[in-house]
């Protein structure tokens, strides 16, 4: 695995959710979508659920203590989410930069046309999440896709993402690799 991921042309995988706040509105819910089509970025597994407060508290405890955790928290758990295993040479920074400055007031300044600039409501409704490092993308992965491998991937799969074909498969709203007989599919 290792030599697969010095390759300077190995995919970097991150992990997205849109917020409650975004799924609630399908057309938001939508325009989101597209716009991670839009930006080059390959859907590697894509789900939806709802989540736990426990879940939101686990996943946000580096936040446990400042005054909007409990807020984030609540604001988490309070509908259904949907989480993108997204992948691309550059997949956090393009993610990254695709969502805007995480503080909205910020975002509509300085990044109006990403994400969180004209979709955000507030810092805390801000539509959507992204790993902000590949330590963090692999952990964040792994709570919401339990069952992923990510070393299997890149051993198995990812040459094959890689050096493509990959198509988009509108049924799934996945990509899928040439070759894998929708094996990439949620």
């Amino acid at each position: 695995m290792a030599s697969v991921l010095r390759s300077p042309q190995a995919l970097q995988l991150t992990l997205a959710l849109i917020k409650p706040d975004a799924v609630a509105h399908p057309l938001i819910l939508e325009a989101v979508h597209q716009q991670i089509l839009s930006s080059q970025l390959l859907i590697v597994r894509r789900r939806e659920l709802v989540w736990r407060r426990d879940d939101c508290r686990r996943f946000y405890r580096e936040h446990e203590g400042r005054f909007f955790y409990q807020r984030l928290v609540e604001f988490m758990a309070s509908g259904p989410i949907r989480a993108y295993i997204l992948a691309h040479p550059d997949a956090i920074q393009r993610w990254r930069t695709l969502m805007g400055p995480t503080r909205v007031f910020r975002a509509r300044h300085v990044a109006p046309n990403s994400i969180r600039g004209s979709l955000g409501l507030t810092d805390t409704r801000n539509t959507t999440h992204g790993s902000d490092s590949v330590a963090s993308a692999s952990r964040e992965i792994a709570a919401f896709f339990p069952d992923f491998s990510e070393r299997r991937w890149y051993e198995e799969e990812e040459p094959r993402w890689r050096w493509g074909p990959v198509r988009y498969s509108p049924e799934g709203g996945v990509h899928c690799a040439a070759g894998t007989g929708g094996q990439d599919r949620p």
